[in-house]
C-alpha cells in the first residue's frame, strides 16, 4: 500500500467522527428548538381556553352557552373584529366582550357601538373608562356570599352570588353585590343600550357555574336578546399602530445570528472538548467495619437509654418488611395492611397480629424480650404457611 493510500484510510475514521459529531450537533439544536416552540406555545393555548364559549375546561364557559342555547338565545362565537361588528351590524345582539388589550381605544368604541348590549366579561381599567365612566377596579371581594343589594332585575332575579374581582362605580354607574372596596357587577344604560361588567372566571366560568345564582346571573345579563355576539380578542385583531419598538427592532441585523453561531459553537465546543468518566476504581479503606457492628452499637444505645418502645420499633419494622416479601406486599404497603395480610396468612387473629406489630408498647426490658420472640413466632408462622400455600399450587 502506499503511502498516499495509508493517509487515506487513515483520515476515513476521522472524518467520519467529524460528520457524525456535526450531524448530532445539529439534531440537538433542533429538538431544543422544537422543545422551547412547544413550551411556549402551551401558554397560549391554555390562556385561549379562558372566557372561551368553545372550551369545556374549568375556565371555559361552554356551560353557560349551552344554557343560552337552551333558552333560545344564539350564541355566535367569533375570534375577528371585523365578522365580529358585522354580526352586530345584521341584527339587535349582545356583545359579550373579554379584556380586548390588543384593540386602541377607537377601535374598541367602534366595536361595541354596534351592540345593543355589552357585558365586560374581565374589564380592566381602560375598559372600564371608556365604557363605564369613571369606574376602575378595586381589588378581590371578601369572599363571601353576597345579596345583589342594588334594584337591578337581573341581579334581584339572580339572589347571592361569590364575586371574585369588584369595582368602583362611576357615576350613573348602579353597584350590584357589594364586597370589599368596590362592587362585583356593574351596569349602566344609556339609550337603552346596557353596559356591565362583572368577574366572569369567578362567576361565568365552566366550574363555578353551578354555585350559587351564577348561572342566572349569566343568563340574565346575556340573554336578554335573540343573539349573542362572543368576541375573543387576538394580537392579530390589533389596531394599535404607534407601539413601542422591541428589543430585536433596536438591534442591528447581525445580532441574532451571531448569538445562534456563539451557541452552535459553544456546543461544539462541548462535544469537541467533553470528557467523560472512566471505570471506577476500588480504593483500599483503612478500616474494614463489620455492618453487624452497627447494629450492635444502637442496641447498645437502646439499651443504655432504657429506650424499649424505639427499640421495639426497629424490630418491628425490620419484621414488617420480611413479611411484606412473604406476603406479596410492595414496599409501600402501610403496616396496618401487612399486618391484616400477615392474619390472612397465618389464620391468626388479625387484632392480635395488629397488636404484636403495631399497637404493643412494651414498658421494660422484659417485655421487649417477649415481643422479639412473639415477633419471631409471628415471621415463622407466616413463613410456614406461604411455603404451604406454594407447595399446594
Amino acid at each position: 500500500m502506499t503511502p498516499a493510500a495509508t493517509d487515506a484510510v487513515a483520515a476515513t475514521p476521522s472524518r467520519r467522527r467529524r460528520i457524525a459529531a456535526w450531524t448530532a450537533i445539529g439534531i440537538v439544536l433542533l429538538v431544543v428548538g422544537g422543545a422551547g416552540a412547544w413550551i411556549s406555545g402551551l401558554g397560549d393555548w391554555t390562556q385561549r381556553g379562558a372566557l372561551d364559549p368553545e372550551s369545556a375546561g374549568p375556565a371555559g364557559t361552554r356551560a353557560i352557552a349551552r344554557i343560552l342555547e337552551q333558552n333560545g338565545v344564539e350564541v355566535m362565537v367569533t375570534r375577528d373584529r371585523l365578522a365580529a361588528a358585522e354580526a352586530l351590524a345584521q341584527r339587535s345582539a349582545t356583545l359579550a366582550l373579554p379584556d380586548a388589550p390588543a384593540l386602541s381605544d377607537d377601535g374598541l368604541r367602534a366595536l361595541t357601538a354596534g351592540a345593543a348590549d355589552v357585558v365586560l366579561l374581565d374589564p380592566r381599567s381602560r375598559t372600564l373608562e371608556l365604557l363605564l365612566p369613571g369606574s376602575s377596579p378595586a381589588g378581590e371581594a371578601d369572599g363571601a356570599l353576597v345579596d345583589p343589594a342594588c334594584p337591578r332585575d337581573e341581579a334581584q332575579r339572580a339572589g347571592a352570588v361569590m364575586p371574585g374581582a369588584v369595582y368602583l362605580a362611576g357615576d350613573e354607574v348602579t353597584a350590584c353585590y357589594p364586597s370589599g372596596a368596590g362592587a362585583g357587577l356593574l351596569v349602566a344604560e344609556d339609550g337603552g343600550t346596557r353596559v356591565s361588567a362583572l368577574d366572569a372566571r369567578a362567576l361565568l366560568a365552566n366550574d363555578v357555574l353551578a354555585d350559587e345564582g351564577n348561572a342566572a346571573l349569566g343568563l340574565n345579563l346575556l340573554g336578554r336578546h335573540a343573539v349573542v355576539v362572543w368576541y375573543l380578542p387576538t394580537l392579530a385583531d390589533s389596531d394599535i399602530e404607534d407601539t413601542d419598538v422591541t428589543l430585536g427592532e433596536l438591534t442591528p441585523p447581525w445580532v441574532s445570528p451571531a448569538i445562534v453561531l456563539l451557541l452552535a459553537a459553544g456546543v461544539a465546543a462541548g462535544v469537541w472538548r467533553g470528557r467523560r468518566f472512566g471505570p471506577l476504581v476500588a480504593e483500599r479503606l483503612p478500616v474494614t467495619v463489620r455492618a453487624a457492628e452497627t447494629a450492635e452499637g444502637r442496641a447498645r444505645l437502646y439499651s443504655r437509654a432504657r429506650d424499649a418502645g424505639h427499640a421495639a420499633d426497629q424490630l418491628r419494622l425490620d419484621t414488617l418488611d420480611r413479611l411484606a416479601r412473604l406476603v406479596g406486599l410492595g414496599p409501600s404497603a402501610s403496616a396496618l395492611e401487612v399486618s391484616d395480610a400477615a392474619a390472612a396468612v397465618s389464620g391468626r387473629d388479625p387484632r392480635a397480629v395488629r397488636a404484636v406489630l403495631v399497637d404493643g408498647v412494651p414498658a421494660s426490658d422484659a417485655d421487649l424480650v417477649a415481643l422479639s420472640v412473639t415477633l419471631r413466632d409471628l415471621e415463622r408462622a407466616v413463613h410456614a404457611a406461604a411455603r404451604q400455600e406454594r407447595t399446594n399450587r
